[in-house]
Formats: C-alpha cells, sequence, structure tokens
C-alpha cells in the first residue's frame, strides 16, 4: 500500500508541478512583456509628440539651428535620453551631453531615416536599454531622425522582484497541494485496504463476513463484487454439499440391493430357480441404475470442464422423434401417461450431434414423466420457423415453485419433491443447448404443470 500511495503522491505532484511550472512561465512572460509594452508604448508616444511638434513648429529652419537654438522643446519634455541624427544617420545631439563614437547607424535609426518607426533593445554604455526612432520632417523631406533612449534597469528589477512572489506563491500552492494529495491518496488506500482485508478473510473460508460499500464508485463496486462472489460461493457451496449428499443416497440405494441380494442368493437356503431369477433381475437393474448415475456424472464432469466437443451431421429429426416415441411409450403406458409426439410432416434435417440431441430430449422428457401422475400427459412437439427449431416438451405434473424456477438449471440443483434426483439432469441439458449456441427456457405453474422449450438454430456450427 505504501508503494500505491507513493505513486499517487508523486503522480499529484508531477501533475501539479507540471501545471504550476507552466503558469509560472505565462505569467512571467505576460508580466514581462506588459512591463516593456508599457515602456515602449511610452516611448512611442513621446517620440511621436516631438517630431510632429518639430513637423509644424520647427521646420522652416534647419536642422542645425534648431539644436542650437530649441533644442530643449525636444529633450525636456522626457525622461529619456533624446538623440537626434542628421540626414546620413550621424548623432549630432545628446541630451546627455556627449556624442559617442560615430559608425554604422543603429538599426533602429536606419528605420526611422526610410521613414519607419525605429525599436531597439540592447545594451548601451553597459546597462540594457530600450530606444525608439522616428522621422524629422519638414515640408514632407526626411531631414533627420529623433531618438529616444529609456533604460530598463528599473523595469528589470520590477520584472524580478514580481518572479519571486510568483515562484513564492507558487511554492506554496506546491505544498499545500503536495499535502492535499497525501489525503487524497488515503481516501483511495483507506477504502481498499478494507476492501482487501475481507478478501483475504473471504479467501481464508470466511465467507459470512461482508464488505461494508460507502461509496458508490470503483471501489465500492468492488466491495459489491466480493460480496455477490461470497454470496454466490455459499450457495453453490450448499448446493455441492446437498448434491454430494444426494448423490451418496442414490448410490446407496442400488447398492444396498445388490449387497442384499448377493447374500441371499450365497446362501443355500435360497437357491430357487424363481427367486434366483428374482433376485438377478434386481441386481441387473439396480446396476443398470448405476451406470446410468456415473455415466451422468461424467458427462456433467466434461462438460464443465469443457472437454466436450459435438459431432456434427445431418439429423433426420422425424427419425429421432419417432424413436423416442417408441423408447419411452412403454414406460408412459405402464404408468397410465398419454404420451404424444407431434411434428410436421417433412421435417427437414439439423446439422448437430444426434447422441447429444437425443440425451437432451430423453432427459427432459424423463423429467417430465417423473413428475406426472397417472392419467396425465406429456407432449412432445416440433415446430419449425424461419431461423430456427422450437421444441416444446409440456406435462401436466406437479410443477415448480416460482422460488424455485430460475434454480433448476443450476449445476448441483436438486428440487425439494420427492422424485428429484441427483440434481444434474437439467444442468446437462443446459450445457447441450449452449454448445449448440441455442436456448433452453421453463416455465412452470404448481399442481398444473411444466413446459420446456428448447430453440436451436437452423444453422448449428461447432465450437471453435
Amino acid at each position: 500500500m505504501k508503494g500505491i500511495r507513493g505513486r499517487l503522491t508523486a503522480n499529484f505532484m508531477i501533475v501539479i508541478l507540471v501545471s504550476v511550472a507552466i503558469l509560472e512561465v505565462l505569467l512571467i512572460y505576460t508580466v514581462q512583456q506588459n512591463y516593456y509594452g508599457s515602456l515602449k508604448g511610452n516611448l512611442i508616444n513621446q517620440v511621436k509628440i516631438s517630431a510632429d511638434m518639430y513637423s509644424k513648429y520647427y521646420s522652416d529652419t534647419s536642422l542645425e539651428d534648431n539644436i542650437l537654438y530649441n533644442v530643449d522643446a525636444f529633450w525636456n519634455q522626457s525622461n529619456a535620453e533624446v538623440e537626434i541624427v542628421d540626414r546620413e544617420g550621424k548623432i549630432v545631439m545628446d541630451s546627455l551631453g556627449t556624442i559617442p563614437g560615430q559608425g554604422e547607424p543603429m538599426d533602429d535609426i536606419q528605420d526611422a531615416l526610410n521613414d519607419k518607426m525605429g525599436e531597439w533593445v540592447g545594451e548601451l554604455n553597459g546597462q540594457k536599454v530600450m530606444a525608439v526612432a522616428y522621422p524629422l520632417k519638414s515640408d514632407g523631406q526626411i531631414v533627420g531622425a529623433l531618438r529616444l533612449i529609456a533604460s530598463t534597469g528599473a523595469i528589470d528589477q520590477d520584472i524580478r522582484n514580481t518572479i519571486k512572489i510568483f515562484i513564492a506563491i507558487g511554492l506554496f500552492v506546491v505544498l499545500i497541494v503536495g499535502l492535499l494529495s497525501i489525503f487524497l491518496a488515503n481516501t483511495i488506500l483507506v477504502p481498499l485496504r478494507e476492501v482487501t482485508a475481507i478478501a483475504e478473510s473471504m479467501a481464508a473460508g470466511n465467507f459470512q463476513i461482508k464488505s461494508k460499500k460507502k461509496r458508490d464508485d470503483e471501489i465500492g463496486k468492488l466491495s459489491d463484487t466480493l460480496n455477490y462472489m461470497a454470496d454466490e460461493i455459499t450457495k453453490r457451496e450448499k448446493l455441492k454439499n446437498d448434491f454430494i449428499s444426494s448423490v451418496s443416497h442414490e448410490l446407496r440405494t442400488p447398492l444396498t440391493s445388490i449387497m442384499g441380494w448377493a447374500i441371499t442368493l450365497q446362501s443355500k437356503k435360497f437357491q430357487q430357480k424363481e427367486m434366483l431369477t428374482d433376485g438377478l433381475g434386481i441386481i441387473a437393474k439396480e446396476t443398470q441404475r448405476l451406470t446410468q448415475m456415473v455415466e451422468e456424472l461424467l458427462d456433467f464432469s466434461k462438460f464443465v470442464s469443457g472437454r466436450i466437443k459435438l459431432e456434427y451431421e445431418n439429423v433426420n429429426l422425424a427419425e429421432l422423434m419417432e424413436d423416442i416415441r417408441k423408447q419411452l411409450t412403454p414406460r408412459a403406458i405402464r404408468e397410465n401417461i398419454n404420451f404424444t409426439v407431434v411434428y410436421p410432416e417433412n421435417l427437414p434435417d439439423l446439422r448437430a450431434d444426434a447422441n447429444r440431441l437425443k440425451q437432451l430430449f430423453i432427459n427432459i422428457l424423463d423429467n417430465a414423466l417423473n413428475f406426472t401422475a397417472a392419467e396425465g400427459f406429456v407432449r412432445f412437439q416440433t415446430e419449425v420457423g424461419e431461423k430456427e427449431y422450437m421444441f416444446t416438451i409440456a406435462d401436466s405434473g406437479s410443477g415448480i415453485a416460482a422460488e424455485e424456477l430460475p434454480m433448476v438449471k443450476e449445476k448441483f440443483y436438486k428440487g425439494k419433491s420427492s422424485h428429484s434426483k441427483n440434481g444434474i439432469g437439467l444442468s446437462i441439458c443446459e450445457e447441450i443447448v449452449t454448445l449448440m449456441k441455442g436456448r433452453l427456457d421453463i416455465s412452470s405453474e404448481v399442481n398444473v404443470g411444466t413446459t420446456v422449450v428448447v430453440t436451436l438454430p437452423k444453422e448449428v456450427r461447432a465450437n471453435a
């Protein structure tokens, strides 16, 4: 858990650090642009005002004379350093009283002499400055240029102070968010630890414990899933125990009969032919019951483990249904049950596993006969739709209670009726229908009867 807390906190911190850093850079850049933009705007306004004043009031006098007699009109109106250059780009006046060495005109001066606003930022005399230059005109002709130069030292100091404030605020925000990220990480880890403890307890076999759902989120959903899993395991454990008890009882009954008759027939007192015949018949019948139960258990094991592979072929449904009718009619007559098999003429073939299909119908019909009393009926009917076959097995038996109906197809479930067997017959039927890409639907009403509908697609394909 410490590792998760560390990762969550680290991830939160990385996000906030990147966010704060980006915001700091943007803010610092914005402040710097505002400061420099404000200074540049002031210099441009001043230089334009001075140049316009020159054009209106002093353009009738030469540039040299204006410098000698009217120079105060230019540089006393600005706090910036003022330079005046002639038409060749030579500095002829500087408000500081010194004229620097002449060389190639600066770019801003060159722009001004070409009738454009000149701008320049750089170092001059060891300090960082900003300069703007604007043309001086007389009768529409450029006679020189006016240049204003301002130091950016004060602005840079203000920017540095602002940066310090921003950094301090950023560090404070990072600290607060760091503490908040630890708290947020704990809001995830604490309920996760509780769910983990519950899961470990369940893994140890305690399925009575429940996970308390605190929030309707992913962890809450995990709690619901654990509780559902525990309930399902408990229910299936009960079904399994009931199944084992039922199978043990089912196995004990024929084994007791076999053992009893075997001991009886070994006795010299019971060697009459009639009794010998009866005893061997009972032994054979009970052995057949045992064999059938073992086969069902083996089938069930194969279905559960996914080792069953269907052998597909074209099944003549009419012949299959006739075989079933002939096989079960004697039993129905013996038990005084009206058993009917109905199917349309020219019933098309179905591509399926014939043996498993017959097993499916025999299992369902066997249940129907088991739960139908004398003078009742069992009806086996086939209908053909556009895309599917519908096999309906209806009876007038005792029916299934509403609370049991959702569970009758579950593995190991054994109904409460005395006619119920080992609880795997319908689960095998469900597995067969599922492998054939079909559906098995059961509807029932107590003391009215049960209807089972098996729906199979016409185009059945083997599982991959």
